[in-house]
C-alpha cells in the first residue's frame, strides 16, 4: 500500500501551520484551506500532521 497526503478540508482553518512546517513547499493556502500544491515531492516527514492543531492533515498508507 502506498502513502497518500490527505486534506479534510472541512476541519482545516486556512492557519497555515502545515504550510510552514512542509521542507518540500508540498502545501499552500488556496481559499483559505490547506491545499496540496505538489504531493510528488512529499516525503512524508509527517510534520504537517503533527503541527495540524484540527487534525484536519495526515498521511494514510503503508510505513
Amino acid at each position: 500500500m502506498s502513502k497518500k497526503l490527505i486534506i479534510k478540508e472541512d476541519w482545516c482553518k486556512g492557519c497555515a501551520i502545515c504550510v510552514a512546517f512542509c521542507p518540500k513547499k508540498v502545501l499552500d493556502i488556496k481559499k483559505e484551506k490547506a491545499t496540496i500544491v505538489n504531493e510528488e515531492a512529499c516525503i512524508y516527514c509527517s510534520l504537517c500532521e503533527i503541527r495540524c492543531p484540527d487534525y484536519a492533515i495526515y498521511i494514510e498508507g503503508g510505513k
